[in-house]
């Protein structure tokens, strides 16, 4: 993609520079933003990362994750940062809601826009959208920025460690949402002096044993599996919640288990949270859950992932799944 002129002096003069990501952020999210403020240090730019709402413990270990700043946390602190701002930079998020009201507040603020992300359907939020859906990861787009404004040499071991952590995360280790660019820029990274076997060990090898036995508890008590529509799901309630303390990011990944199974062709997690009843969708093949989720569940995201969430019971919203899986049976038999 060929980037225009003002955008590259934007990002080679130095800036006052916000770069926002969504909440409950993931590898892919706390990556690319990580990766950014990095590469951007190098330019002399004035950098602050913000996201809505924590992030998972074993990504405290990336460079520069203990300086980001949580508007649920410090929302005042955010409000000055950010009124300072004249440069934001939108990462893995595609409408100013999924930053909440963090949003709210950047929506009137004055200052340029610059939107890195693959989700389908953006909004038009930025004034330089680099959008595309079929990238495994916004770490991989931020890779194909920074190389594509000219600036590869900036792609030293911390910038590479940030962006691995994305490709990781969001691929499933390289099982899903790959492309050929994916391999091409992860032997990149590893050329330029990016330790890949450390990243895995921090994302992979760093859980709690209550984290295992969450685990164990999932698949035991609370995996239910049908055949008949090839699909599973995990459920858990807020006694569970509370019974093994489960905190922000304890869940992460608990779905992907479900896709093990040999003919399981749609997975979901689904579980209580304060207000909300939230589902993680995922699927292989050709099967698309984002439609799912669009068209039944307030949600979205992409065809082999998307999440939506439900104002009704934990019970109720556990039939409603059930009860549309009908419809979607042709294609859930149908052969990849």
């Amino acid at each position: 993609m060929e980037f225009p002129a003002a955008l590259k002096q934007l990002i080679h003069q130095p800036q006052n520079v916000a770069i926002l990501s969504h909440r409950n952020p993931d590898g892919d999210a706390i990556g690319s933003a990580l990766a950014m403020q990095h590469y951007l240090d190098q330019y002399g730019h004035t950098v602050h990362v913000l996201f809505p709402s924590e992030f998972p413990e074993e990504f405290e270990a990336l460079p520069g994750a203990e300086e980001i700043l949580i508007w649920d946390i410090h929302t005042e602190e955010c409000k000055q940062v950010l009124r300072k701002k004249n440069l934001f930079i939108f990462l893995d998020f595609n409408a100013l809601n999924r930053i909440d009201k963090m949003g709210d507040f950047v929506k009137d603020l004055p200052g340029k826009r610059i939107l890195i992300d693959h989700h389908l359907y953006p909004d038009q939020i930025a004034d330089y959208m680099y959008s595309e859906p079929e990238a495994s990861s916004t770490c991989e787009l931020v890779y194909r920025f920074i190389t594509g404004i000219g600036d590869g040499q900036k792609l030293n071991p911390t910038v590479g460690k940030c962006i691995f952590t994305g490709l990781v995360t969001d691929t499933g280790s390289f099982r899903h949402a790959t492309n050929a660019n994916v391999y091409r820029i992860a032997a990149d990274l590893v050329d330029r002096g990016m330790d890949d076997t450390g990243v895995q060990d921090m994302i992979f090898n760093s859980q709690k044993e209550k984290n295992l036995r969450l685990l164990g508890h999932c698949l035991l008590n609370r995996m239910e599996f049908l055949p008949e529509y090839r699909t599973a799901f995990i459920w858990l309630s807020k006694k569970d919640y509370e019974l093994y303390n489960i905190q922000r990011g304890d869940t992460e990944g608990i779905v992907n288990y479900l896709l093990s199974i040999k003919d399981v062709r749609l997975a979901a997690f689904i579980h209580n949270q304060p207000t909300v009843v939230k589902l993680s969708l995922r699927s292989k093949g050709d099967f698309d859950v984002q439609d799912i989720c669009k068209k039944h569940f307030n949600g979205g995201g992409h065809k082999n992932a998307a999440g939506a969430y439900s104002h009704d019971s934990l019970k109720a919203t556990i039939q409603k799944f059930k009860d549309l899986l009908p419809q979607y049976k042709e294609a859930l038999l149908k052969k990849n």
